[in-house]
């Protein structure tokens, strides 16, 4: 007899055919897709950690990864199936990924040593390889159980923007005529305008203004393609949700903030500077900030809560398997086919006893119970949040921030502190970073595969690969950029990575330990979300809003705005054809913009005179004064061409 959750896994099955049916059986796991995605995933792991380590963010590699290989499969060997660009794919993203989980905590280590009297732990080659593959594993393992509630089950619910963007890349390629010609229009124009944009300098990524008659309030727009396809992707709702936690924020809290501020002669931690002389961007960073992590840490309990009932079904599952009286994943089609759950549980619990048996991260049990808490929870948070709003918009950061809080707290209770409780903290900080950043890729590249048709296991399986070989190189990639910049200013790096998030996590753990994290604003965040939740609406893209800045919500809601424009003025019958098209527009605005955006980082990462023409050019364009105005008039030109593209069709006419 079939379980609540097969019957309803087999009921949205049925609703739901992917590109390729289940009962089809075409290459999709070959040599030659291994190899090259591990090269892409080690090159994108590579540039991406040096573009995050000098201007705090990288750039997904999902997109680019399925263009490359499709590019080389199809111009080397003529013929490649869909299937096989998606393992590419898959592979070849896990580098940034794992890239983005070392470069926002490793560097604390390096960090500490140089500006710690007294602090030595030389973290070694060997120490950050294993800490990249026992954080990226269990990000993986975690991530298995909950494919087919977030993935299967939540379709049409969540909408993994770039996941959605990739399989459409990935079709439109396959299938050639219309469809093609309307994503790969939408990656030339979205390319021309990030190329111009980014590459060139010619106008900057969009105003931002601090409102004179409101102190402390600051509006905005991070004018860029791929953002404006992401909010047509999510819809309105989603888009609405995050723009009113950033306008709670930036304009309600900021502001109030910004008011008392005047009237409070000291410093009001974790400040170092007078709330009256604080600018709107400072403000965030040391009090909106905090409200964000809270709110996020709330609505993940939710997202939790969600979620236990396919979590405990599908250990349940795998408890069968182990003691041989389970035979429901042999009855499953190919396209619903996990690794076994036997397999996760030993893996999880393998991974969990060689954290606690390694030496110098000063985990040991508690460390490791730790580590497997708090990598659990946000797995599951930080898979929903990319279901949501798409893995550029995932605040890994607060996840990280907010396990290191929690973590120094408790470490504190058990009376570990000083130098060993900041080397625990960050190195439980790292694993959970690491997993964090991996089951978020995963989660991403499964719906992709959910909409081809590919092989779950398959994909699960090359996860590990792309994995293990850029986590080789990351050590010497950490060590080398730290030999020739540094990650702190000094006479002997007078221009250093400065490495922006692992700063914050270095800051943060070494208040913790001295007493200087104001608990008051998370829990303050928390309240937020719980109010959020007893009006009947889901807290965490709205808490995604409080956490990030307002100009990143600002293009989204953009895109959402055309999305709601095409459903209420669209006739029904015409609907799902518009929709497609602005589905297939928006994802190639992703792409384009993907793609130019792993071009910069190897060119900032490889060519030295162009990071010096970058570094010159980053607080002013070429445009100068123009500017901003420049990329607003482009930013409306490209959104009223997603517009246009949603209502071109001969058909109607």
């Amino acid at each position: 007899m079939s379980t609540p959750e097969q019957i309803k896994t087999k009921i949205n099955q049925n609703q739901f055919e992917p590109y390729i049916k289940a009962h089809e059986n075409i290459p999709e796991l070959t040599l030659r897709t291994v190899i090259l995605g591990v090269i892409i995933s080690i090159v994108f792991g590579i540039a991406n950690a040096y573009l995050g380590l000098k201007v705090g963010m990288t750039v997904s590699a999902s997109i680019p990864a399925a263009v490359i290989s499709m590019a080389i499969l199809r111009g080397v060997f003529k013929k490649a199936t869909v299937l096989e660009n998606n393992i590419v794919q898959t592979i070849g993203s896990a580098g940034e990924s794992l890239a983005a989980g070392i470069i926002f905590t490793i560097p604390a280590f390096f960090i500490w040593n140089e500006t710690i009297p007294g602090f030595s732990h030389p973290i070694t080659n060997l120490d950050i390889i294993f800490l990249s593959i026992l954080g990226g594993a269990l990000g993986i393992f975690f991530m298995i159980p909950l494919r087919r509630y977030l993935v299967a089950k939540e379709h049409g619910r969540l909408k993994f923007p770039e996941g959605t963007a990739c399989a459409e890349i990935i079709k439109a390629g396959d299938e050639g005529g219309g469809k093609a010609k309307t994503v790969f229009a939408a990656m030339g124009i979205s390319a021309l305008y990030k190329a111009l944009m980014n590459g060139v300098r010619l106008w900057s990524e969009g105003p931002n203004y601090n409102l004179p008659f409101l102190k402390g309030a600051n509006i905005g727009i991070t004018a860029t393609p791929a953002l404006l396809g992401v909010g047509y992707i999510i819809g309105p709702r989603i888009s609405a949700l995050m723009l009113a936690g950033a306008v709670l924020g930036y304009l309600g809290i900021a502001p109030v903030i910004a008011y008392l501020g005047q009237y409070i002669p000291g410093l009001v931690p974790p400040a170092t500077r007078l709330i009256s002389e604080m600018t709107p961007a400072e403000l965030r960073n040391n009090f909106i900030k905090y409200f964000g992590v809270g709110a996020v840490a709330l609505g993940g309990f939710v997202s939790l809560g969600k979620s236990i009932p396919v979590i405990i079904h599908s250990f349940a599952v795998g408890a069968k398997e182990i003691f041989g009286k389970g035979k429901e994943e042999q009855q499953r089609v190919r396209t619903d086919k996990d690794l076994p759950m036997s397999l996760v549980l030993f893996g999880s619990l393998l991974v969990a006893l060689l954290i606690w048996a390694y030496p110098g991260t000063e985990m040991h049990f508690l460390g490791t119970i730790l580590v497997i808490i708090f990598g659990f929870f946000f797995v599951v948070v930080a898979a929903r949040i990319v279901g949501i709003v798409g893995s550029s918009s995932s605040p890994v950061s607060g996840m990280t921030i907010a396990t290191l809080l929690v973590t120094s707290l408790i470490l504190l209770s058990f009376g570990v502190s000083g130098f060993r409780g900041m080397v625990t903290v960050m190195s439980i900080g790292t694993v959970v970073c690491i997993a964090v950043c991996m089951s978020g890729d995963i989660a991403q590249d499964l719906k992709t595969g959910y909409l081809l048709g590919a092989t779950p296991k398959h994909q699960q399986t090359m996860e590990f690969v792309g994995l293990v070989f850029p986590a080789i190189f990351m050590g010497f990639t950490i060590y080398l950029l730290n030999t020739a910049f540094g990650f702190v200013r000094s006479e002997a790096h007078p221009a250093p990575l400065l490495a922006p998030q692992a700063n914050v996590m270095a800051t943060i753990v070494q208040g913790v330990m001295t007493g200087g994290i104001p608990w008051i604003y998370i829990i303050g965040g928390m309240m937020i979300a719980f109010a959020i939740e007893l009006l009947g609406i889901s807290s965490l893209p709205f808490a995604i809003g409080l956490y990030l800045p307002l100009d990143l919500s600002t293009p989204i809601m953009a895109g959402g705005i055309i999305a709601f424009l095409v459903h209420k003025l669209t006739k029904e019958e015409q609907f799902k054809k518009r929709e497609e098209r602005g589905i297939l527009f928006s994802s190639g605005l992703v792409a384009g913009d993907a793609l130019i955006g792993v071009a910069v980082a190897f060119l900032i990462a490889f060519i030295p005179s162009y990071a010096t023409f970058y570094d010159a050019h980053e607080a002013a364009s070429l445009t100068g004064t123009f500017g901003p105005w420049l990329s607003l008039i482009c930013f409306a030109s490209i959104t009223y061409l997603l517009w246009r593209f949603t209502r071109l069709n001969r058909s109607e006419k």
